[in-house]
């Protein structure tokens, strides 16, 4: 159900006095790519496109992709921001993942099940966005893609069609941060306070006055997707690969990246939740 206020006052109340069950609706829901209440201004910067290394993709049945799964710091179109240390719990249990078309979890619409996940950190500017300051940690899948598990997304991959992803999650942790200086939010204008400082588009977060702080979380796929929650998800690059063997998630530490092959634009807004 999508619920509208008139002023921030009444979004306040609204997420103070439901705190508990929203919390529990949150743990209880597998988050997608799209925003499951009401709606977030996000303002999407454009990432500066760095194009990809091309080769010849006839008769080609196997590439190997590097993909942005999640990114920290940044707040969604769920009003969500991803704290950095997010994943390290689950990425520490060895589990089957899938790599989806759409959040899609059907036989026809696996792209790959092949795949090595990881934490990787990375500056914005390397993401392509320049105008965001200090680094992310970033879910990558490094993926085998065969031509034969899913023909269409096969070939978006091969052409650059794919630019967003988005993680099927759930919440483990999560706190809600409300820039409020009435006593009734001392608990919520504290945990704001705190962790405000590490959002990078900070001016949406303050714009909005709210977000929850999503501090663990288990990560159940990844998907490509057309518009992610969080738009700073791209794909990093698509090379020809023979014989390749994936793994099953087993890294938990960032790792520096040192090139992107492939990057970006971004041109759209989330919808705008309007308050007075």
């Amino acid at each position: 159900m999508k619920l509208s206020f008139n002023t921030k006052a009444e979004l306040f109340k609204h997420l103070k006095d439901n705190k508990s069950l929203l919390v529990a609706e949150k743990k209880a829901t597998l988050k997608q790519a799209d925003a499951i209440s009401y709606g977030v201004p996000v303002t999407c910067p454009n990432g500066e496109a760095v194009k990809s290394e091309s080769f010849d993709a006839e008769d080609l049945s196997t590439i190997k992709a590097e993909v942005v799964i999640n990114t920290t710091n940044i707040l969604d179109s769920h009003g969500d921001v991803h704290m950095k240390g997010i994943w390290k719990k689950s990425l520490s249990e060895k589990k089957l993942l899938y790599l989806l078309q759409e959040h899609e979890m059907k036989f026809d619409k696996v792209i790959t099940d092949e795949l090595k996940a990881s934490v990787k950190k990375y500056t914005w500017a390397e993401l392509g966005f320049k105008n965001f300051e200090g680094t992310t940690e970033a879910l990558v899948f490094d993926a085998v893609i065969n031509a034969d598990r899913n023909e269409y997304m096969f070939e978006q991959y091969i052409k650059g069609r794919v630019k967003n992803h988005s993680v099927g999650m759930q919440y483990v942790n999560i706190i809600l941060c409300i820039n409020s200086d009435e006593r009734y939010y001392a608990e919520e204008k504290a945990n704001y306070d705190k962790y405000i400082k590490e959002v990078v588009n900070k001016e949406d977060a303050e714009a909005l006055g709210y977000f929850w702080a999503v501090t663990e979380a288990k990560v159940i796929e990844g998907s490509a997707v057309l518009r992610g929650s969080n738009y700073a998800t791209p794909t990093l690059s698509v090379t020809e690969t023979k014989d390749i063997e994936a793994d099953v998630i087993t890294s938990t530490e960032p790792q520096v990246s040192t090139q992107i092959k492939q990057g970006l634009d971004y041109n759209y807004l989330f919808t705008n939740l309007k308050l007075k």
